[in-house]
């Protein structure tokens, strides 16, 4: 048995076809398909149910596939391991939430540093990027503070100040209750903190509209299509311009970390590690 067969067998399960599988290999499907049976043969059970919309894992192929992930995870790590007094190389997916307003000149430090690092940015809310580093889809994540998992190490980044924000009509935070909540998914940080704070004044928001970046919700809160809770320092340009007003609530709603997050049995490779020192050289 050869780590490819098990990378391929892994991309089959995960694609659901051997046409997928092919074209992410850059190989003829015949290939493929002659790696899957060569497995299937060597543990002489079929891994596969073949049926016409593509195939999908047996029993016995479920089990394989949890054993496969370990190994070829304990794998990478051994390569890496080895490698770990080379220049920080290779791809680098780091994770974040869309207010970190301070990520920019974190990330151009690190790049211009580090010019054979692969940095790829992916943004999601704090409780879905949690579960991508744990489940080793992201090598950190830049999230708020939170109770994380045992098996998370977290770095704090730096704190900010969260505001309730509204649109210039003359108002009260009495008002305000009354008005659409606009935020991130479930899983958001400031979203549970909001929430916490209507709970707190024996209240519920009326409508709560989800939305998909931070600039569409800054631009309909300008408009005057509800309310949001965000860091003060991505709306200080707002308020100066009289786009927007801020209200600000008590600090055990309005005082956030933000941490940088990685899982704390991972072998620390020159990358992720020279990664984290450009993080603590740079206090905000």
């Amino acid at each position: 048995m050869e780590f490819k067969d098990l990378e391929i067998f892994q991309m089959v399960a995960e694609k659901g076809t051997i046409t997928e599988a092919a074209k992410e290999f850059s190989y003829v499907q015949s290939n493929i398909t002659s790696r899957i049976q060569k497995l299937e043969t060597e543990l002489n059970t079929p891994l596969f149910n073949r049926h016409r919309r593509g195939m999908s894992l047996t029993p016995e192929g479920k089990k394989l596939l949890a054993y496969s992930k370990k190994i070829l995870l304990l794998t990478d790590e051994m390569k890496k391991a080895v490698q770990s007094n080379q220049e920080p190389s290779g791809k680098l997916d780091i994770g974040t939430v869309e207010t970190v307003i301070h990520l920019p000149k974190l990330l151009s430090t690190y790049i211009k540093k580090y010019k054979n690092v692969d940095l790829s940015l992916y943004t999601g809310v704090t409780e879905t990027l949690e579960k991508e580093v744990l489940n080793h889809k992201l090598d950190g994540a830049f999230v708020t503070q939170s109770n994380f998992h045992p098996d998370l190490i977290s770095h704090e980044v730096f704190q900010e100040e969260l505001v309730l924000i509204s649109d210039m009509r003359a108002t009260t935070l009495e008002e305000l209750k009354e008005e659409p909540v606009l935020c991130f998914s479930e899983g958001c940080g400031y979203r549970a903190r909001l929430k916490a704070w209507f709970k707190d004044q024996d209240a519920t928001p009326h409508k709560v509209m989800e939305f998909g970046t931070l600039e569409t919700i800054l631009r309909s809160v300008a408009e005057g299509l509800g309310i949001s809770f965000v860091p003060k320092s991505v709306v200080t340009h707002m308020e100066q311009s009289k786009l927007i007003q801020c209200h600000t609530l008590p600090d055990q709603y309005s005082k956030i970390k933000t941490v940088f997050i990685r899982r704390a049995d991972i072998f620390l490779t020159s990358t992720i590690e020279k990664f984290i020192e450009t993080i603590e050289a740079n206090p905000q």
